[in-house]
């Protein structure tokens, strides 16, 4: 089911409360990545496991939310693209490929070139998707960088969190960028009548 019916306010709302929520999700991961996470290699590995699981829930959400599958072939996509990595490195870490760094590579290229054209799409229609557009394109970029590193001594989810706070401040950004336009379109709405 797809919420067609929205307002542009109403639209506008959901993603800032949206990218709100991506944005403390994506906080809360980096600190566990950075703190909890050296210690323990389980919650290291569920880290690994739960980013592309919420991610691909998210854009689910979102495409969900802002018109359905048929106006969101991006978002779709980009969530089977991050079940599909969810899946991926179940497999890499029970078989022990060692190639975790590849995937979340190869995942952050594709889903950060999704993401830009998600974001040049609605640029028109929705608040705040330069913030988005930066985020895709240094996304993609920073997918090179993972594959490059692959084999290298750095652990994984530390390498990756770096990644993730530079996505949660993309996101913060975004939903304050609607908050602060929303905020002066009503009082812009509020303000008295010059006669």
């Amino acid at each position: 089911m797809s919420n067609t019916n929205q307002s542009p306010l109403q639209r506008a709302a959901w993603l800032r409360k949206l990218y709100f929520i991506r944005a403390a999700f994506s906080f809360a991961w980096v600190a566990l990545a950075f703190t909890a996470a050296k210690g323990s290699p389980a919650l290291a590995i569920g880290l690994l496991i739960v980013y592309p699981a919420w991610d691909a829930l998210a854009n689910l959400l979102d495409a969900r939310m802002t018109g359905g599958a048929k106006a969101n072939p991006t978002q779709v996509l980009n969530a089977w693209m991050s079940g599909l990595v969810t899946v991926a490195v179940v497999v890499s870490l029970v078989l022990k490929l060692q190639i975790i760094l590849v995937i979340f590579g190869v995942w952050a290229i594709v889903a950060g070139l999704l993401q830009l054209a998600t974001a040049i799409r609605r640029r028109k229609s929705d608040r705040g998707q330069w913030v988005m557009m930066l985020s895709g394109a240094q996304s993609a970029l920073a997918g090179g960088f993972f594959v490059a590193q692959q084999g290298s001594a750095e652990p994984v989810v530390q390498t990756f969190g770096g990644y993730a706070a530079v996505g949660a401040v993309y996101f913060l950004i975004s939903g304050l960028v609607i908050l602060f336009r929303q905020s002066r379109a009503k009082a812009g709405a509020l303000a008295p009548e010059k006669a």
